[in-house]
């Protein structure tokens, strides 16, 4: 599987590729496919066209030179660089099986004084695994959606609420899909992994096809806008890091500047939690 999807991702780059940047000879000259042929790109990158060919149809694994050179060849950027070499990356363990990621306390108990922070974490596959009030609250009930179907990708497609929260639902989707693409490098034989993009591709024609075209893309941050059907418009800075105990574990935390109307409705958010907690309490 994993030399077929660096096969898949170099077939998709190589499409990409305009002729005419590389001073290629196209007048008079029939191309039955877009982008350079493989013939040229193997010229370029000074390796055969049989070993570029067997490279592209998933047969071997490319050599650390080899993989610079098409990286060179092909102008990829450094997020599509690191994808291609997280792909022929070889590991020790066994990538097939990785451990059950689960939030560890003291991560627990920071997310849960984070009182003004939605926050929640993502696994390896996108699972919500720890989540904080505020982060349910701004997102969605994270505690009823039973914990197989939990994933931050299939509640983008499968959730209506998402289509309508995110002011950017077509981008917040290709984003989330091109940084699954790149963490699939990291666990390219991962069953779980395959099944949840079998599954959402045959559910979702707008996952298989953005799947399909290999973009890739690292997490990082960012600012969305999302229309919260309580407290209105909201438009959040949302920033990445990384459990010290599990580098895996993403915790992502929404914030907004302070004294800012976004700011405030985080408030009015929370306060409306507690106030919720509040009339439980009374009953």
């Amino acid at each position: 599987m994993r030399w077929k999807e660096l096969g898949d991702f170099l077939r998709a780059r190589r499409s990409e590729l305009d002729p005419l940047d590389f001073d290629l000879e196209v007048t008079g000259k029939t191309r039955r496919v877009s982008g350079l042929r493989r013939e040229e790109v193997a010229k370029l990158a000074s390796i055969s066209t049989d070993y570029y060919t067997r490279l592209e149809r998933g047969r071997l694994p490319a050599s650390g030179p080899v993989l610079t050179d098409l990286a060179r060849v092909m102008r990829l950027g450094d997020d599509h660089r690191a994808y291609l070499f997280g792909l022929a990356r070889k590991f020790a363990a066994d990538p097939a099986r990785p451990p059950r990621q689960i939030v560890h306390t003291p991560l627990q108990r920071a997310l849960d004084d984070l009182s003004t922070t939605p926050a929640f974490v993502l696994g390896r596959r996108t699972e919500i695994i720890g989540w904080n009030q505020l982060g349910a609250a701004l997102i969605t009930d994270f505690a009823a959606i039973p914990e197989p179907q939990r994933h931050f990708i299939r509640l983008l497609f499968t959730d209506p609420a998402m289509r309508t929260l995110y002011a950017d639902w077509p981008g917040v989707v290709q984003l989330a899909i091109a940084q699954l693409r790149m963490d699939s490098a990291r666990y390219p034989d991962d069953p779980q992994l395959a099944d949840l993009v079998r599954e959402l591709s045959d559910e979702a024609p707008e996952f298989a096809r953005l799947w399909s075209t290999h973009e890739v893309a690292s997490r990082g941050t960012g600012s969305k806008e999302l229309h919260h059907p309580r407290v209105g418009t909201l438009i959040l800075d949302w920033e990445i890091l990384s459990s010290a105990q599990d580098p895996d574990q993403l915790i992502v935390v929404w914030t907004a500047e302070r004294g800012s109307r976004s700011h405030d409705r985080l408030v009015a958010l929370a306060e409306l939690i507690d106030d919720a907690k509040a009339d439980r309490s009374d009953d």
